[in-house]
């Protein structure tokens, strides 16, 4: 399974695009667009394999043992 380098390898998950807002006069005036990215860790499974996963997923994996 081929994965780039900033998205889970168990749930996928990849960055978004995300507006900044800057209140300006009373108004919310969407100014600058950011990726933001999700926190990517590596992480050994239980085949002794290493993948990059998201937080949430090993947190997940953590549970289950």
């Amino acid at each position: 399974m081929h994965t780039m380098s900033k998205q889970c390898a168990i749930c996928g998950k990849k960055s978004i695009m995300a507006w900044t807002l800057k209140k300006l006069r009373g108004k919310y005036n969407p100014t600058v667009k950011k990726r933001k990215f999700p926190n990517i860790q590596w992480m050994a499974l239980a085949s002794g394999k290493r993948v990059k996963a998201c937080t949430q997923c090993i947190k997940t994996l953590a549970k289950k043992k």
